[in-house]
């Protein structure tokens, strides 16, 4: 069998890559043997870092060579098919799947998140092409219930985001070893995000509490350089020390990064979900609904909206102290809720490999 993979995989985003990662993972369990060529916006680094082919995700030619070699599509997972980040990513990935069909390739969206879509040609796009696909899983209810309100009539699924299934037994960081924290550690997950208020100073406020209380800080740049940057702002308006993990650190790592964190102070949501997977109590700070989505699977709070001004860092920090003294609570709760996440996630590779051998 052998497979082509569409997604935003390339452009060295933790989040994007750990969702490739999982898929590859998840598929591969299912059947060893399996070949699989994925679009990527850096072929030699996705080559190097999964063991797999790939090609240009810009180069039509060898998109097609690609589809016409494979016994199918996998688009997905993650936000591919919105409008809010910018005008490319609906009609790249619907003309992706279009172009799949139109070479008569059964196509499965595998575990994305859809919206928001804004836009009245974008939404064209979305039902058109969701209309035509194979199989359609989706993260969460509400990526649902917007495909429906699309009038998308066929039969769509909610799973857990594909990380939810990746094994993470055995994970170690060696800068992570290379510090020697004695005491409480708070991993925090920051983004840029256009604001009229300074949500940065709120959460400056909130971590330079945590170190007046004994804890440590550590930035965790998911998205590379971009959240360096902004990790260093952050950083830069405490008046306490903190410290910023690598951002080059690999996906491996930075899983094992959170896994070692007491708690998780997070905007990115895969810092979210890393949290999940490895039992770490997390509190959301939300930019999206896809946040909102995750944290109430997981049952885990959504301490405030970026955008809102109607809260505080002490607040936060108060928050946070709670899931540290009480943290085998917290704990209890999260892997109560994200147990059968686990389990369903690697259900979706094995609907895929049934849906490729028909």
């Amino acid at each position: 069998m052998r497979l082509v993979i569409s997604g935003y995989y390339g452009f060295h985003n933790v989040g994007d890559e750990a969702i490739l990662y999982s898929i590859i993972q998840a598929l591969r369990q299912q059947q060893p043997d399996i070949d699989i060529v994925v679009l990527s916006n850096d072929p030699t680094f996705t080559k190097k870092a999964y063991g797999v082919e790939a090609v240009n995700r810009w180069s039509l030619k060898e998109i097609i060579r690609a589809l016409r070699e494979s016994d199918g599509l996998i688009s997905g997972g993650g936000s591919l098919l919105q409008d809010k980040t910018g005008w490319r990513s609906i009609p790249y990935y619907t003309g992706v799947m279009q172009l799949a069909k139109r070479l008569g390739k059964p196509v499965m969206v595998y575990a994305q998140g859809i919206g928001p879509v804004e836009q009245i040609q974008n939404k064209w796009l979305v039902k058109n092409t969701m209309n035509k696909v194979d199989l359609i899983t989706v993260r969460d209810e509400e990526s649902k219930q917007l495909l429906e309100s699309l009038n998308v009539d066929k039969p769509i699924k909610v799973v857990p985001d594909p990380v939810m299934g990746l094994s993470v037994t055995s994970l170690q960081s060696e800068w992570w070893s290379s510090q020697s924290f004695q005491k409480p550690v708070v991993a925090v997950s920051v983004r840029e995000w256009p604001c009229e208020h300074d949500f940065k100073r709120k959460i400056a406020l909130a971590l330079d509490r945590c170190v007046e209380e004994g804890y440590e800080v550590v930035f965790v740049p998911m998205h590379g350089k971009h959240d360096e940057e902004t990790s260093k702002q952050v950083a830069a308006m405490m008046e306490k020390k903190a410290w910023i993990a690598p951002y080059d650190a690999s996906i491996e790592e930075k899983i094992a990064i959170i896994a070692q964190a007491t708690v998780l102070v997070g905007m990115r949501l895969h810092s979210l979900i890393f949290a999940s997977i490895t039992n770490t109590p997390f509190i959301a700070l939300s930019y999206d609904p896809k946040i909102d989505a995750f944290a109430k699977q997981a049952q885990q709070l959504v301490f405030a909206h970026v955008e809102d001004e109607k809260w505080d860092g002490l607040a936060l920090f108060d928050e946070v102290r709670k899931r540290v003294e009480q943290h085998e609570q917290y704990q209890a709760q999260l892997m109560d809720a994200v147990r059968p996440l686990k389990e369903t996630a690697r259900e979706t590779a094995a609907e895929a490999i049934a849906l490729f051998k028909k």
